[in-house]
């Protein structure tokens, strides 16, 4: 059974950063609850497809860093770096094809060596002007 820290190190590494459909799966439990940056709310795995799929289609190398992960039991806490390039529609900005970088935060939740749960907090205050070249 993988631990959180396995779980959400693949969960940046693999179903993020190279948008690895094959592992969604295993990583995350068939009633995967998350909630994104961009203020939405899934459910299950074609959920959270959804929602990455809208994110790759505002930045197709869109790319998540864990700067530092705190684990504790089944929790786990992450202090992240996000950057890409401004491709397609962003927060309602059009494509700017400007590089972005902005940080944030995530918090897990595992069972049964799943990943059931993430909230994430991205500093999108920070990425707005950013996008809108502000």
């Amino acid at each position: 059974m993988r631990s959180i820290a396995a779980l959400v190190t693949m969960f940046y590494r693999d179903l993020w950063n190279r948008w690895d459909d094959t592992l969604v799966e295993d990583v995350s439990s068939p009633d995967f609850e998350f909630r994104g940056s961009l203020g939405e709310a899934t459910t299950g795995h074609d959920g959270w497809r959804g929602y990455r799929d809208r994110v790759r289609a505002g930045s197709p190398d869109f790319h998540n860093e864990v700067v530092e992960l705190v684990v504790e039991g089944e929790r786990a806490a992450a202090r992240l770096r996000y950057s890409g390039t401004h491709a397609g529609v962003m927060l309602g900005a059009p494509a700017s094809g400007r590089h972005f970088g902005y940080d944030g935060a995530a918090f897990f939740a595992a069972t049964g060596g799943q990943l059931v749960r993430a909230w994430v907090l991205g500093d999108v205050h920070a990425l707005l002007p950013q996008l809108r070249g502000g």
